[in-house]
Parts: structure tokens; sequence; C-alpha cells
């Protein structure tokens, strides 16, 4: 009994602690010590405030200049490679002439983080309005760097979105708190990505601030995916980005507990000059922008077209009144709808919301149903596994009731828009598969010692899937794998209609980004577009890249008996205890008489491929366990994965 009460004592004084926030007096005072401390603006006797010439920017010139209202004209550009995303990035930061917004879920304080931040504070001393909104979950995590960026700069203004318990950062006490008084505010947060320059050119996608969305980790990066429009569609992304700026939820970190106190109690701190961890990598990239000619490469592949549309939520979204639909999901359902042939579908994490799930049970019985295609992670390359484990528990679902063509992405992939070079890893030769088997073995002997395949532990700040973010270190590390290398993971979200609709965006097409997420998502209405999008994630699904899951054989006896039980344990909404799953994974075996890949449910399919197990390449054991478990006891966190 002493301890618990010691233990709500000691809870009690948290709260206290935790919910303090500074007096109004406090928030002018702070406010006034971080404007004050502001560096002024250098300026430039140009117009152009000393912008760098750019083929990207120009874009946005050449697309208004062909513009009517009647007739808007484009620029389209896919960036699938993470170093393309970066220079990219970096170049349309130097080629700003008046205004820079940039809006991200994670910013973080990492190689590539400092590099973004030293590009935008440059723009301002130059003499560039900049702009930058962070969700406070994925905020840059030192409360030091927050308050010295709050005073660094004239021209430069961060904002942080849904500051809960009034605090920029929150420790893990501080979280369980807020998890315990505002779960619903807690999970409501500012999942939109958007980076608009001088409100002509913007790029929208999957892509945070951070070294593994642009090929800089060396044990786990992300495939993904952004899209660069130039034209008048970024009218809609500068009133999008305008409309959380000005919202109340969005907060100068000066107004905050944590930072405001820091500045009440010892001024703006320097901006800490923290050494590269790779600052050859860092140098190369400024000489890649500087020299121009991937630059030019890149703007010269972007694509003309004439409709495209930027659907995303608003901040009211998280309104305690609100009862509107979502604009990003409903407009992203309704393209689906419209299918007739196929609709190509991209996402890392495959749990349907129950709109979602309607939809495609309603499109799965049309007298002629659209051929649905998914693109996914498999559990040895997803950066969360308990989201992995609600796609396993789901699988018959997916495919018997919605009939998807599901392709697991491989943690090794083959032949993916993946710089392996840039990630400055050594990497082992690829071993056969009897080196595979040893391997294997090796670990298996192993696991009860010293932690032969212990993986990196991600930090909360690291995990975009933010559900579990706080949770304990099991939930947020990755599955250990049989083999070592650089670990690729899906990360795009994206979307392709009848290969006349392409969709890049922020969306991952699941319950969180129905209900609690703020979305955003840029649509393309031109089939050559389109066409270049469904190539690019028909290039994940291949053999080489991806297995397909499909359904296990039947077994010799009673196997109607086993399919009921294992559909009835599915439907539990709490316990799902059936050891034997609907489908797993297979592999493509080419030969004279499988020239090509088939669908899963083409009759000849297990003539073509050979079964891998439910869990390829990962190292089974405590992981495996926990994926069943989930699978067995976690259907009630699918509203919030």
């Amino acid at each position: 009994m002493n301890r618990m009460l010691r233990a709500l004592a000691l809870l009690l004084a948290l709260s206290a602690v935790a919910c303090t926030t500074l007096s109004p007096a406090q928030r002018t005072r702070s406010q006034a010590i971080a404007l004050s401390a502001r560096a002024p603006q250098a300026g430039c006797e140009r117009a152009d405030a000393c912008a760098r010439p750019s083929p990207l920017h120009q874009l946005g010139a050449r697309a208004f200049a062909s513009s009517t209202p009647a007739a808007p004209r484009h620029y389209a550009l896919i960036l699938d490679h993470g170093q393309d995303a970066l220079l990219a990035r970096i170049d349309l930061i130097r080629s700003a002439t008046s205004s820079i917004d940039l809006q991200t879920y994670i910013f973080d304080e990492d190689d590539a983080g400092h590099l973004f931040l030293d590009e935008l504070l440059a723009a301002a001393r130059r003499g560039v309005r900049v702009r930058v909104l962070v969700d406070q979950l994925s905020a840059l995590k030192r409360v030091d760097t927050l308050a010295a960026l709050a005073g660094a700069q004239a021209g430069f203004d961060l904002r942080i979105y849904n500051p809960v318990l009034g605090r920029a950062r929150l420790s893990y006490p501080q979280y369980l708190l807020a998890a315990a008084c505002c779960w619903r505010r807690l999970n409501q947060r500012m999942h939109s990505k958007l980076l608009l320059v001088d409100g002509a050119v913007g790029i929208s996608g999957g892509r945070n601030y951070q070294d593994d969305y642009y090929d800089w980790d060396d044990q786990y990066n992300f495939r993904d995916r952004d899209v660069l429009v130039a034209g008048p569609v970024a009218r809609e992304m500068a009133a999008n980005f305008q409309a959380f700026w000005d919202d109340r939820r969005s907060v100068p970190p000066s107004q905050l507990r944590d930072v405001g106190g820091r500045l009440l109690a010892s001024g703006v701190p320097a901006l800490a000059d923290a050494p590269f961890e790779h600052p050859r990598r860092v140098a190369q990239v400024s000489r890649d922008v500087d020299a121009g000619t991937r630059i030019a490469a890149l703007a010269a592949a972007a694509l003309p077209v004439a409709a495209v549309a930027y659907i995303a939520d608003l901040p009211q979204k998280h309104r305690a009144d609100n009862e509107r639909p979502a604009p990003a999901s409903t407009e992203l359902r309704a393209l689906i709808e419209s299918a007739h042939d196929e609709v190509l579908l991209q996402t890392p994490y495959l749990v349907l919301s129950r709109p979602a799930q309607d939809m495609f049970r309603a499109l799965r019985q049309r007298p002629q149903p659209p051929r649905v295609i998914v693109s996914t992670n498999s559990l040895a390359s997803t950066d969360s596994f308990i989201t992995y484990a609600l796609s396993y528990k789901y699988k018959r679902r997916y495919l018997r009731d919605f009939g998807f063509e599901i392709h697991e992405f491989k943690p090794f992939p083959a032949d993916a828009p993946i710089d392996l070079a840039a990630t400055g890893a050594t990497l082992p030769p690829v071993p056969s598969d009897e080196e595979l088997a040893q391997a294997r073995e090796r670990l298996l002997a192993a696991r009860n010692g010293s932690g032969a395949h212990a993986q990196r532990y991600r930090r909360p700040l690291q995990a975009e899937y933010a559900a579990l973010r706080y949770a304990r270190r099991s939930a947020n590390e990755r599955v250990p794998l049989a083999r070592a290398g650089v670990r690729i993971g899906l990360h795009a979200k994206s979307l392709v209609v009848d290969e006349r609709v392409g969709v890049v965006g922020t969306h991952n097409f699941d319950p969180r980004g129905d209900r609690y997420n703020t979305e955003g998502a840029v649509v393309v209405d031109d089939p050559a577009f389109a066409r270049a999008l469904a190539e690019s994630i028909r290039r994940d699904i291949a053999p080489d890249n991806a297995w397909t899951i499909a359904r296990r054989p039947d077994p010799p006896l009673f196997s109607g008996l086993e399919y009921t039980l294992a559909k009835v344990s599915e439907r539990m909404p709490i316990f799902d205890l059936w050891p034997v799953r609907y489908a797993t994974s297979y592999e493509f075996v080419p030969g004279p008489q499988c020239p090509r890949t088939l669908s899963p449910f083409d009759p000849r399919f297990r003539d073509c491929y050979r079964p891998v197990g439910d869990f390829p390449e990962v190292d089974l054991g405590l992981k495996s366990l926990l994926t069943r478990i989930f699978t067995a006891f976690g259907a009630g966190l699918a509203p919030i994965l």
C-alpha cells in the first residue's frame, strides 16, 4: 500500500509540474526575449533576395505563364530517389526569392535535419520569409535547440502543432500523463508534409526531415516517394499551410512551458554548432546542388500536366465539435470507387479503416470488379511490427473478401531506388542460400547469448507511426533478420487508378489517417503521369523486390472445418488464437513454363511460385512470438494504428 501511495503522490506531483503553464506576462516576456535576440536580415540589393537560379524553380514560372483560369498548366516530377529528393529540396530553398513554407511531421537533429536548418536560416538571412511548422511529438528533440531557433534569425519563424500539456517536448512520464488525461488530443497529429517555395513550386509526399528518408542511415532507410509540382495548384497548398499556421494549435516555442522557461531563465542560447556525423557527404550534396547537373536533369524529367489538385485536411479536423468527414480520406475513397479496371495501392501499413473495408468489399461485389494490387511491407522490412501483426491477422479478409493481390516488400530488395553508397555502410557480400541457412542456425544457437541479432533501437522521434511511439522498447524495435545489411523499409503512400489518375501523398489509407492525423495528397489527372507512377510501384512489387501473398494449400483433411474455425477466430474482437493463418508468402520461380509473374488467383500460380513461410528473412524468435501475440490480442489497437 505504501508503494501505491508513493506512486500516486509521484503522479500527482508530476501532474502539477507538467500541467503548469506560463502566465500571460511570462509569455509576453519570453517572446520579447526571443524577438530582441534575433539577428537582423542582411537582405540583398537585388529584388530576388540574391536567390540562386534554378531550373526547378523556373518550372513554376513556366507553368503560370502558360496557364489560364479555365486551363491551368502544371509540371509534375516523381521523386523516387532519396538523394534526388534531398537535392531538389536544397535547390528550391536556395532558389527562393520571397517565401519558404515548410510543414512536416518529423524534424530530427541528425545530419539531414541540421543541413536543412542551415539552409533555411541562410535563406532567412538573405531576406526570405521562412516559416517552419512541426508536429509536437516529432519536433526538434532538444529544448535548447528550440529556444535557440526562437531567437536565431529575423525572418525565420517556427511553430509547434498541438503541444499537449503546453510543452514542446514530452518526457516518457509526461507522455504517460498525457495519455491518461488527454488521449484523443495526444493522438491528433499533423501528419501533413509540404515544402512550398515562393507560392509557385511545392513538394509533398512521404518524406520527413531525417537521415533515413534520404539514404543517409547505415542500418535502415525508407523507400519513399515525393512529388514536386509547379503551377497554380501551389495556391491551394499555400492556403492549406496558412490555415495550419493561423490555427490556435500552432504555437511559437517561446509560449510553451519548457522553451519559454528556458528563455526566461537564461535568455536565448546559441544554436549548437554540432559537427556533422558525415561532413564529406554533406559537402558533396552542396557541391552537387551548385554544379546543377543533376538538378537540370530532374527539371528536364518533369512532365507537363494539366489537372492537378491538392486534397488536404484542415486543422478543423481536430476540433471537438467537428462532424465533417475528412477531405483527404473521403476524396481518396471516391477516386478508388471510380476505378473500372485496376487500383494500384501502395501503403507501408496495411491496416484498413472500416469505411475503407466497406468500400473494397463493395468493389469486390461488382459484376466486373477492378483488379486491386497492393504494395506493402513485410515483417522483415517494416518499422512497425505491431502494425504488421494486425495486417497479418486480416490476410484472409484482404485476399478472399476484397480480392487484394498483396506484395510485401523485401528488406534487401535487389532493384530499389536506394543509393546504398550514400548510406556510408560497409556492405557485406550477398550470401548464398547455404550461407543463409548456416546464419539462421548460428542465430538460433546464440539466441540466449549476448544478442548476436540485436538491432539498433529506433528512438520515438524516429518512429513515424506514432500511436505507440513511446511504447516499451520492444514495440519500437525492428525485427531481427537472418543476415546483415542495410535494411530498406517501404514508406511510400501512393495510388494509381486505371492508369489515368496518380496520387502521391501522406495518407496510409488507415484508421489513423481517417480519424486522427491530418493528411494531404497531390492528385494528378494525367495518363502519362499515372503510367510513370504505376511503373514505379510495379518495380517495387517485382519478384526481386517483393514476396507475393497467397492462400496456403488446403490441408489434406478437414479443410472446410479448419477454414471455418480460422474465420470465426479472426472475427473475435479480442482473442484470435487460431494458430494457422489463411495465407503465406511465396517466391516467384521463373522457368520455361513460367516466363512471367502471375496473379495469386491464377490457377497456375503454385506451378510458378514456391512458399517461403509466413515471415521470410526474419530470425524466428521472440519477435515472431510477439507478432502472433499481437495478432491474437491486438485487434483493439486497430482504431489508433
